[in-house]
């Protein structure tokens, strides 16, 4: 199990989580992806909220510093398995989508010690912000009630939430959302259709590995 820091407000947070496991949360680690709680069932706000974590380097970096780009903005941590194995797939994308106008923005929220640790070990080819309790509290300005690991939020470059992709994101379900997010950009969809185009085409998890 991931350490705890030593404060009430983090225990308090933690036990949150673990409270809200029979509601169909969970708290990393698992081997496998598992939903905090149905994206459909979070209060997801309209639009990205605004929030201060420090990078690699220790610089508070705001996440406004990407205004008008769209973004894909994961949270993790490094004892969750399905965060490290999306990791690939996340530098895929990004050298992929750069040129198109799309960033990643990863945030741990784990100890700050670890992630430099593990990113000496591992190539993560975006930018990577981190917070503990902070961190904690950027991943709940996002609406959801409880806390596991990976989640993906998908925003266009008015700062607008497309969508939230909860557990571990396959190629092909980022595919599908993305190119919902180009034609959004393109002013071939509006927001409506371009989240309604998400849910009818997006694959589940177990087609996506399949």
């Amino acid at each position: 199990m991931p350490r705890l820091i030593a404060s009430g407000r983090w225990t308090a947070y933690a036990l949150l989580a673990m409270a809200g496991l029979g509601a169909g949360y969970w708290l990393a680690p698992r081997d496998t992806a598992a939903p905090v709680q149905a994206a459909a069932e979070a209060s997801i706000p309209d639009r990205r909220p605004d929030f201060t974590l420090a990078d690699v380097e220790g610089v508070p970096r705001s996440i406004g510093e990407w205004d008008g780009q769209p973004l894909m903005i994961t949270f993790w941590a490094t004892w969750c398995p399905p965060c490290r194995r999306e990791i690939p797939l996340l530098n895929a994308l990004r050298a992929e989508y750069l040129d198109r106008g799309f960033e990643v923005v990863g945030v741990a929220v784990d100890f700050r010690d670890d992630v430099l640790d593990y990113l000496q070990r591992t190539e993560v080819d975006y930018p990577v912000l981190i917070g503990e309790e902070d961190g904690m509290e950027a991943a709940r300005s996002f609406g959801m009630p409880g806390l596991g690991f990976p989640f993906t939020v998908f925003t266009d470059s008015r700062g607008r939430i497309v969508t939230l992709h909860v557990g571990e994101l396959h190629r092909d379900q980022a595919e599908v959302i993305l190119g919902a997010v180009q034609d959004l950009e393109a002013g071939r969809k509006d927001l409506a259709a371009a989240q309604q185009w998400i849910r009818d085409r997006k694959p589940s998890a177990a087609k996506a590995k399949s």
